[in-house]
């Protein structure tokens, strides 16, 4: 129990760290200096003008003691958040990641020679995607072009999604997305830049894999990724050969990433993977670095519930961004399983699951999905799913 008045209101650092009084110690503590100097029989209680006074003093000194520790913790990553995160995680070499906008691939078609200034399109979603600043149609009447997302962050398009033409110009007719448009990514969230600035910290280590696993995390753009050893003397059960990594990598630049791989992977070991690029040494020796870049299997579902007493229409919604949330949270080479992923749809454990059944429940890498068995994905791919995959019916 605390004796009043306590020795210091101020914060102290220790071995175990830093620490403060809490505020109603320093308000006891005021209270007994205070009529240790004008007495013990002073009324201090809180509906009086001398005990609101002293609490006033208390909540300011809590405040600035507050202040103190995030100041002093704000140095450790594991504590820092926002800007001071970022400046802290510059130690490590990094930057957090900012926001990107998605990107597609698509077909301009139009009159010869019209040339298309600032051009806009729209997706089934009422997304608005930019075309180049000018784009003019060759002989032929069409020309591919990438088109990218006003606003940041994954927006989605599946193939043909994007085909609305938002501010028509003369001799411009149509315009589709001939590739699924590449999700872009919203600014990285302290949470996820502490789990890079961990890995990050590996870089200098003496385990080799575990060099280029934290190097290629700290590549700008890189979302997923993994590394996979064959130190054997024959080819593994995932096809790398003996004596090979393989590394697996979504998203940043093909340079940067063989990079990575290049300065660290030991002399004689060779790399596995269907993208290639050439390094060169500062003694000018080059060498061929492979990755795969990963492979998104889309994931799409389709669930009928029976509706119960006390169900909502925003369950719907629930239900489906549960499923979206989980299928982003496999790692690379994870299936997807019915038993989990319906698990995951029938949200056991929650209120709302007790508002529903599901009656039948599809998966499948299609859209209208009719599969009932588990999702197999390989090691050099990675399932994700989008809201528009999962199609939930309500009887």
């Amino acid at each position: 129990m605390s004796t009043y008045p306590l020795p210091t209101l101020a914060p102290t650092v220790s071995s175990t760290g830093i620490s403060a009084p809490q505020y109603s110690d320093i308000y006891q503590s005021l209270i007994a200096t205070f009529q240790n100097i004008y007495g013990s029989d002073i009324y201090v209680a809180p509906d009086s003008q001398d005990g609101q006074f002293l609490a006033v003093i208390a909540a300011a000194i809590n405040d600035s003691n507050q202040a103190m520790i995030a100041m002093f913790q704000g140095y450790s990553p594991s504590y820092a958040q926002g800007t001071g995160l970022s400046a802290q995680v510059k130690l490590n070499g990094l930057t957090r990641l900012t926001a990107t906008n998605s990107s597609a691939v698509g077909v301009v078609t139009g009159v010869v020679g019209t040339t298309i200034l600032n051009g806009v399109v729209q997706d089934n979603g009422g997304n608005l995607w930019n075309l180049p600043a000018s784009v003019t149609i060759p002989t032929g009447g069409s020309i591919s072009v990438t088109v990218t997302a006003q606003q940041p962050g994954a927006i989605s398009a599946v193939v043909g999604a994007i085909n609305q033409i938002y501010n028509p110009q003369v001799g411009w007719q149509t315009f589709s997305n001939t590739s699924a448009a590449i999700a872009g990514q919203a600014t990285e969230t302290d949470a996820a830049l502490r789990i890079r600035q961990a890995a990050s910290v590996a870089t200098p280590a003496l385990a080799v894999r575990d060099a280029i696993y934290a190097a290629i995390g700290a590549v700008n753009g890189v979302q997923r990724y993994t590394v996979y050893e064959n130190p054997t003397a024959s080819t593994d059960a995932n096809g790398v050969p003996a004596h090979a990594i393989a590394c697996v990598v979504e998203g940043g630049s093909v340079s940067a990433i063989t990079s990575a791989i290049f300065l660290r992977k030991p002399p004689g070991i060779q790399t596995y993977g269907t993208t290639s690029y050439t390094q060169t040494s500062p003694l000018g020796l080059t060498s061929v670095i492979n990755y795969f870049v990963l492979g998104e299997i889309n994931i799409y579902f389709a669930v009928t519930i029976k509706a119960l007493p006390g169900y909502l229409s925003t369950t719907t919604t629930d239900i489906i961004n549960a499923l979206v949330a989980y299928v982003k949270s496999l790692s690379i080479g994870e299936s997807v399983y019915v038993s989990q992923t319906s698990a995951i749809a029938s949200m056991i454990g929650l209120p709302e699951g007790q508002t529903f059944y599901i009656t039948n429940f599809y998966l499948d890498t299609t859209a209208s999905p009719t599969g009932t068995s588990n999702i197999a994905i390989a090691y050099n791919q990675g399932a994700t799913c989008q809201a528009s995959n999962i199609t939930v019916t309500v009887t």
